[in-house]
């Protein structure tokens, strides 16, 4: 077998255990659900090992899609961090088998204090699972190990599982792509959504020229400013923009007059306009709309500055 055919094994393999997941699907997930979107505490999520690493996972991924949510390690709950568990907490606990002994022995504490617990295992029949409020099952019917030890297929159908968790939840309490941003503010996604035009516009010495400008003039405007553009002006209104590769284009079809064009010759009218005001991901989707890479950015109807598409990025 072929290095390529080794890697399409394991694709095929780890993808059909997810596929088969759906299968396994009870209205248990439904109650999960929720249970998870009537909760007033928060969601933990406990497990060993590789399921541990996973729980990891599902659980940022649910804080940063708005359920509150942290990792507690099982061996350190039952050495102390069990009070960090609160009655209105709802508590998730990861083991293939059902039947990892870290992770049973945390579970008299939350019967007795009275906490929701939802089992994700492989075996429905399995202690985790006859122990807990909800069972989502997360079986496969082989590792991408040959050797059938190393956890790869089960770790992820176990990923995918808290994916359809946390999508689920995101999309019933409409969690928006601004509700997303509060919580990556240092992203660029969050940089996007939450960063005014006028905080990364360039307002100083910006290239303006009049409608009679020569050529000559714009092209040297275009060079100082270095913004690839120059604003064409009348009576301190905006009438148009030229870009360099209007000036290029030009250049090529108007190459025995080129020299005696005049900025109104070559300006593109009403150019492409935003608040300033207005957030970088305004910004992004009207580029991506009009296609273009710089928007003039207004003011009361003034122009005050320019943004580009290189201001969007990190």
């Amino acid at each position: 077998m072929s290095i390529e055919q080794m890697a399409k094994e394991v694709f095929e393999v780890e993808s059909n255990s997810i596929l088969n997941l759906s299968k396994n699907l009870t209205i248990d997930f439904e109650k999960s659900i929720k249970s998870i979107l009537s909760c007033s505490g928060k969601l933990i999520i406990s497990g060993m090992g590789k399921s541990g690493i996973i729980g990891k996972k599902i659980a940022a991924t649910m804080a940063s899609t708005g359920t509150p949510s942290f990792f507690l390690h099982p061996a350190e709950a039952y050495h102390g961090d069990l009070g960090m568990i609160e009655k209105e907490d709802i508590v998730l606990l990861i083991s293939n088998s059902g039947e990892t002994d870290e992770v049973l022995k945390i579970i008299p504490f939350l019967k007795e204090q009275g906490n929701v617990t939802i089992a994700m295992s492989g075996n429905p029949l399995s202690t985790l699972a006859k122990n807990s409020t909800y069972h989502l099952n997360i079986h496969v019917e082989k590792e991408a190990c040959p050797l059938q030890l190393a956890p790869t297929s089960s770790t992820t159908a176990t990923l995918v599982m808290g994916d359809a968790l946390a999508i689920t939840l995101m999309k019933l309490r409409d969690f928006k792509e601004s509700d997303f941003a509060q919580f990556h503010p240092g992203g660029s996604l969050g940089r996007r959504l939450l960063t005014r035009v006028e905080d990364v516009m360039k307002k100083e010495n910006l290239p303006i020229v009049s409608k009679e400008s020569s050529i000559k003039e714009i092209i040297n405007v275009v060079s100082k400013a270095r913004l690839g553009l120059a604003i064409v002006q009348e009576a301190n209104s905006t009438i148009g923009i030229i870009t360099d590769g209007d000036i290029r284009r030009a250049m090529e079809e108007f190459e025995d007059t080129f020299f005696r064009l005049k900025a109104e010759d070559l300006m593109t009218k009403n150019p492409k306009t935003i608040q300033k005001e207005k957030k970088l991901i305004n910004a992004q989707n009207l580029m991506n709309e009009y296609k273009v890479n710089s928007l003039l950015v207004i003011d009361k109807n003034q122009l005050c500055g320019v943004v580009q598409i290189y201001d969007l990025a990190l």
